[in-house]
C-alpha cells in the first residue's frame, strides 16, 4: 500500500507500507491492504505506520482517505509530543 501523510507545510511520510492504524472519532481503526474505500476524520492521538519497522506520529487530528491501496492522510501535528 501506498502511504502519503501531509500536513500543510510540508509532506511527512511518503511510501510504502503493511499496517496503518489511526484515531478516528469512533476510535482506532487499522487499515490493511484491500481495504474498503474510506473517508474519515482522525481525531487527537498517534499514527502507527508499518514499514520495515512500527512508526509513530502524534496528531491533533485531520482526516484520511482510503482508496485502492493509497492512504492520503493530512494532519495537524502535535508538537508537545
Amino acid at each position: 500500500m501506498k502511504l502519503e501523510i501531509t500536513t500543510p507545510q510540508q509532506i511527512i511520510f511518503s511510501g510504502d507500507v503493511s499496517a496503518v492504524t489511526l484515531s478516528g472519532e469512533a476510535g482506532l481503526f487499522t487499515v490493511l491492504e484491500n481495504h474498503a474505500p474510506i473517508i474519515s476524520t482522525l481525531v487527537k492521538g498517534q499514527i502507527m505506520y508499518r514499514t520495515d519497522k512500527d512508526n509513530f506520529l502524534e496528531i491533533k487530528g485531520g482526516f484520511v482517505d482510503v482508496n485502492k491501496n493509497n492512504i492520503n492522510v493530512c494532519v495537524e501535528l502535535d508538537v508537545n509530543q
